[in-house]
């Protein structure tokens, strides 16, 4: 494994560079959901130059759709859901600015290529640790969407959140690199 980095969000380019595909990280600050309902009515917005319900640059979007908070918590079981469903948004989002994804399963090509040309990272939740996952949120809330039940966009406030990086802004890909140590054993 590689290094271990603890981020604040908003993120910089220079937040990121250093990263490399095996880090471990941990992110502090404002952080967004969205799942693919989401991001298709996002697309909507920018197509039509409409504002967009969350800021872009800077910032990162957690892929996971929450189940609903049970009494004297914030928010229920969150846990990241696959990333490829949002593979036709990401390049646009992060030509904008976005410089984080986190989420589970491989990036297309193309999105990986987006990361590299705009400086930005897709890093891997714990799947099936959504109630861990859960412990690092501490603030919850819909701010767009609400509709959409857990699909809806809400902002948290994370403090700790674990992730390892998969894809870094050299275009390395930890689910490639881990395929090719092992082959050789």
């Amino acid at each position: 494994m590689g290094n271990e980095y603890h981020l604040k969000t908003p993120l910089s380019a220079e937040d990121i560079e250093p990263l490399r595909s095996g880090d471990r990280v941990t992110i502090s600050g404002i952080i967004y959901t969205a799942r693919d309902a989401a991001h298709r009515k996002i697309m909507e917005l920018i197509e039509a130059g409409k504002e967009l319900p969350i800021p872009i640059e800077g910032q990162v979007i957690y892929y996971v759709g929450p189940s609903p908070a049970p009494p004297g918590r914030v928010i229920g079981a969150a846990g990241p859901t696959t990333s490829y469903r949002m593979d036709p948004f990401a390049p646009k989002l992060l030509e904008l600015g976005l410089k984080g994804m986190i989420g589970k399963g491989k990036r297309s090509k193309e999105v990986i290529e987006a990361m590299v040309r705009h400086k930005g990272v897709y890093m891997a939740a714990i799947g099936g640790a959504g109630a861990l996952m859960a412990r690092a949120i501490k603030a919850a809330r819909v701010v767009a969407y609400e509709e959409l039940g857990p699909e809806a966009i809400r902002e948290l406030r994370v403090e700790g959140l674990p992730a390892i990086v998969v894809n870094d802004t050299l275009g390395n890909d930890l689910y490639v690199e881990g395929q090719e140590k092992y082959r050789m054993l």
